[in-house]
């Protein structure tokens, strides 16, 4: 018990910390400095930009530097290497999930009554349906972190995570790159 509540706390500090860093930088200015100085550089812009894409504070304007990249630029190169940089930044969200939340997150549903939660998550019928929902959500211009839990409370396989993350987040930065070429 112990344990888990100090890991609660590391991982509310964590949370907490990159909050305020993300604000930092957005009210700073330096996350648009940052993406309007690798535009230039498109091929980096494009990789920094996925990794941008994948958290819920850098979300708006990755989006903006991936369309305005791939108007200029092959729309598939743009996914790809967006879809590269997404990975790093989705792989660096799970591992953090995976082996830290998700254990927290266990623990405190065994502490919890057997309620319908408990139950849904043991039915097999059901049992595809939480990674199900979180690859659509990787898969959209949301913010992966919801997604990424998702993925990582289904227990899922490192390689599995890196091919699904890297097709997923690559399909979202295509859909992105044609509807800014057709505007």
């Amino acid at each position: 018990m112990l344990l888990m509540k100090n890991g609660l706390i590391r991982d509310g500090a964590i949370i907490i910390l990159s909050i305020l860093v993300a604000v930092i930088l957005a009210k700073t200015g330096a996350l648009e400095s940052l993406i309007t100085s690798t535009r230039e550089l498109r091929l980096i812009g494009s990789f920094i930009a996925g990794i941008l894409f994948v958290s819920v504070f850098t979300v708006a304007p990755a989006t903006v530097a991936l369309g305005e990249i791939a108007q200029s630029n092959s729309v598939f190169v743009v996914a790809i290497l967006g879809g590269l940089g997404a990975l790093a930044g989705d792989w660096i969200i799970f591992r953090f999930i995976k082996d830290k939340v998700s254990e927290d997150l266990t623990g405190l549903l065994k502490l919890a009554k057997p309620g319908k939660l408990t139950t849904l998550g043991k039915t097999k019928g059901l049992r595809w349906l939480i990674p199900l929902i979180g690859a659509l959500i990787i898969a959209s211009p949301l913010p992966d972190e919801i997604g990424i839990a998702m993925l990582g409370l289904s227990k899922m396989k490192n390689s599995v995570f890196i091919l699904l993350s890297f097709i997923l987040n690559s399909a979202g930065i295509l859909v992105i790159g044609l509807v800014a070429k057709a505007v």
